[in-house]
């Protein structure tokens, strides 16, 4: 596979592990976690031998064992290894309150005469890199000085910022080819997109994708099955759920410019793209109901910068990266708490429908849609409901 630039860091780390004269130290500063898993495997491929592994390979954290523990274990050459890895979780201890300078007093002694047996990790995963450094928020860019003043003339700093999009892209697509399938230019990008580059996903996704378009496709008595071999953008679509939500966004986005006609359309498309038809019409109200929640809190805590979305939105309540500029957007066209609190009711109202079995589901979407993108009405006190969806 061609060097790519984001990967390039990692590729020189690589190459230097395994020479002739590697550092005693690093700092694996980022959590890019495909490019951490990507470094840890090549020092494991390099310097730890699958039968040694129990022996040599040392998980620390600082949270749990002390620097001088650590330091005193990489000194001490070991019985059973010629060569010991220590990757040591938890950099962020060593930053905490107090000045800690007994902990760096002892780092500056060890690295002035290293055990040559003895690689240290220092893994720095509290920080976020962004692909362009120049956007790097103000406290990982502190956080970072500071590594790079105690650690930096000891230790190799390697940079785990996120992978740029266009390289994401082209990793996608020779990784494919790598297992002779065609990856098609549009659907490498969709899948890019739609997951925020976040290659872990991306190769997870990926893999996914090329397990359905190799399996063998049936086809009559007398010939033999055919894989298609060929990642279109339809299998995106179809198999990775950060692209369906995509649709679902274009909904809301409808609603909320109170664009009828175009929620209708949006609406029929969900649903003929679903696997399920309007059987799936109860997961797409719950999808509904969590983008309204989500824009509800966007608009009490005023957010006006997808960089806040995450100090607001909890981990596992999140949207996809590349909806985050929308999705704030789409708040503001709602000039009050009680216009999305109403959202989530005619959507919980739907959903009792929809569990109650009515003759026609297509029609009790279609009232949603066309309630939610109606201009809101004032509403009269009346008494309120526990409705079967939870929201």
């Amino acid at each position: 596979m061609a060097s790519l630039k984001s990967f390039a860091g990692t590729d020189r780390f690589l190459a230097e592990i395994a020479g002739p004269t590697p550092r005693p130290g690093y700092v694996l500063a980022g959590d890019e976690i495909f490019l951490y898993e990507r470094c840890r495997k090549g020092v494991l491929a390099a310097l730890v031998p699958p039968d040694l592994r129990d022996f040599c390979l040392n998980d620390v954290d600082l949270a749990d064992t002390s620097i001088f523990d650590i330091l005193d274990r990489a000194q001490t050459p070991s019985l059973m290894a010629p060569f010991q890895v220590f990757f040591i979780r938890g950099l962020k201890n060593l930053y905490g309150r107090g000045s800690k300078k007994e902990e760096f007093a002892a780092i500056d002694t060890y690295f002035r005469s290293p055990n040559p047996q003895s690689l240290l990790l220092f893994v720095a995963d509290h920080l976020r890199i962004p692909t362009d450094l120049r956007r790097m928020d103000l406290q990982d860019k502190d956080r970072f000085e500071r590594i790079r003043e105690t650690l930096g003339d000891h230790c190799g700093i390697i940079e785990l910022a996120r992978v740029d999009e266009a390289d994401a892209v082209r990793w996608a697509t020779e990784a494919a080819t790598a297992r002779s399938v065609v990856f098609e230019p549009d659907a490498a990008r969709e899948l890019a997109d739609a997951l925020g580059a976040d290659m872990m996903l991306i190769s997870s996704e990926l893999e996914k994708l090329l397990l359905y378009v190799t399996a063998p496709i049936p086809q009559n008595a007398d010939t033999a099955p055919l894989a298609k071999n060929r990642i279109t953008l339809g299998d995106v679509e179809t198999m990775v759920l950060a692209a369906k939500q995509r649709s679902l966004y274009e909904l809301t986005d409808a609603i909320s410019a109170h664009d009828r006609p175009r929620a209708l359309l949006l609406l029929h498309g969900l649903l003929n793209a679903s696997d399920g038809g309007e059987d799936a019409a109860i997961g797409h109200l719950y999808m509904l109901a969590r983008t309204f929640r989500q824009m509800l809190i966007i608009s009490e805590k005023n957010v006006r910068d997808s960089r806040a979305i995450w100090q607001v939105l909890w981990q596992g309540f999140r949207m996809p990266p590349f909806a985050a500029d929308e999705l704030i957007k789409q708040a503001r066209r709602y000039k009050s708490r009680r216009q999305l609190t109403r959202a989530i009711r005619l959507v919980a109202r739907a959903d009792l429908e929809l569990r109650s079995s009515p003759a026609n589901k297509l029609l009790v979407l279609e009232r949603l849609i066309l309630d939610l993108a109606a201009e809101p009405r004032p509403e009269h006190a009346a008494p309120t409901s526990q409705f079967a969806m939870e929201l």
